[in-house]
């Protein structure tokens, strides 16, 4: 079972995003403000649990959460300040949406670009520590496979409804065989399906 707060004297919010190692598409970011008493025994990082299962965990978190948001940085604004600078921006634009104002942030990961003046801390694989950060990683999760899932409709060479835009053999002999589609982020290098994956 996950731990309910890093702290709890401090109105606490969880943050995660999805999509940093992907080839196409934007970065998602959610932030999450759970209350004092949730539990729930499914609930852990988004990775370690099945399609159905986050969907299921998605409208629990939406119904239970004192507050969430979600929020995105798109491929051209990933091309222009990095990944992880647009990671940040993506948690940042989650937080600013968020109904409730937290006074303190857990955020998944090792480095964080202050918000504010917020006191944060980051805690490494916090989303299979922390409830917050957990529920945080399965809104990031979905939302960002529904948003590839509606442009895949558009270019479904790319077959993102199935690889989410992340750099799979096929995602990658595809992009070298027919060139970049319009979500593609240009700074993002695509390595030979030949080679080994990075």
């Amino acid at each position: 079972m996950l731990l309910p707060f890093y702290q709890n004297e401090l109105i606490e919010a969880g943050c995660d995003e999805a999509g940093r190692g992907c080839l196409a598409g934007p970065v998602f970011a959610a932030a999450v403000i759970l209350p004092k008493d949730f539990k729930h025994p499914l609930l852990n990082d988004s990775k370690q649990i099945s399609e159905k299962n986050r969907y299921d965990l998605r409208a629990e978190i939406e119904e239970s959460a004192l507050a969430f948001a979600v929020a995105l940085v798109d491929h051209q604004e990933i091309d222009k300040i990095n990944i992880l600078n647009a990671s940040f921006l993506a948690m940042h634009r989650a937080i600013e949406k968020l109904a409730q104002k937290p006074e303190f942030l857990i955020i998944d990961g090792n480095t964080f670009k202050p918000f504010q003046s917020m006191p944060h801390q980051c805690i490494v694989k916090g989303d299979g520590k922390y409830f917050s950060i957990a529920a945080a990683s399965i809104l990031a999760k979905t939302y960002r496979d529904d948003f590839m899932e509606k442009i895949d409709q558009e270019y479904p060479i790319y077959q993102w409804k199935k690889n989410k835009g992340y750099p799979t053999k096929y995602h990658r002999k595809v992009v070298i065989e027919n060139g970049i589609s319009p979500y593609h982020r240009k700074t993002f290098k695509i390595t030979n399906p030949q080679l080994s994956i990075f």
